[in-house]
């Protein structure tokens, strides 16, 4: 098959593009991220992409426009359900890359992450799919995750801390000050 496969960063897409590419799919990368913040952080994100496209060869494609505040107005309505909204708008950008594209299925690295809402990703993605009437391709990419990022840590590429929005920004300070705190006690 022909895959569109999202990519949120380099280190998540470095299994995900071997594993489909092993089962001899025809596998293009799709760059589209309006969650990242701050700007730097996307920038970083992009840029080690775009050093992973150059060191493996591979094929992606970047809409590279920067909607921060689309996500934010509608995040910060609900912000415990933030990813569901970040998932859809990500995963619907993608599906109709795809369809427009003539793929024959779309799928995301957000599917390798142990710190992803798993199930829903693949709830939201079977949903898209079927409402743009092009396959949403799943597969639980999770055991290759550390081997993603020994391999990107290899290649010397940037390596994020935290999922990329706001919110899961603050959520890994306030949890490295909790800890701190803790260990002055």
């Amino acid at each position: 098959m022909k895959i569109l496969l999202h990519v949120c960063c380099a280190n998540c897409a470095i299994h995900p593009f071997k594993m489909l590419s092993l089962n001899e799919h025809q596998v293009f990368g799709y760059w589209y991220n309006p969650n990242i913040h701050p700007f730097t952080e996307y920038q970083e994100r992009l840029e080690a992409l775009k050093s992973l496209e150059q060191i493996k060869s591979l094929p992606v494609f970047y809409n590279d426009s920067y909607d921060l505040e689309k996500f934010l107005k509608v995040a910060i309505l609900d912000v415990e359900n933030r990813c569901r909204f970040c998932y859809t708008i990500r995963l619907i950008k993608t599906a109709s890359f795809a369809k427009e594209q003539n793929f024959d299925a779309f799928t995301t690295t957000l599917l390798i992450s142990p710190h992803q809402k798993h199930e829903l990703i693949k709830q939201i993605g079977e949903k898209i799919g079927g409402d743009l009437g092009i396959r949403f391709y799943y597969d639980d990419f999770r055991p290759g995750f550390y081997e993603g990022k020994n391999e990107a840590r290899s290649m010397e590429l940037y390596s994020q801390k935290y999922c990329g929005c706001i919110f899961s920004e603050k959520e890994r300070h306030l949890k490295k000050a909790s800890a701190e705190s803790l260990k002055k006690t």
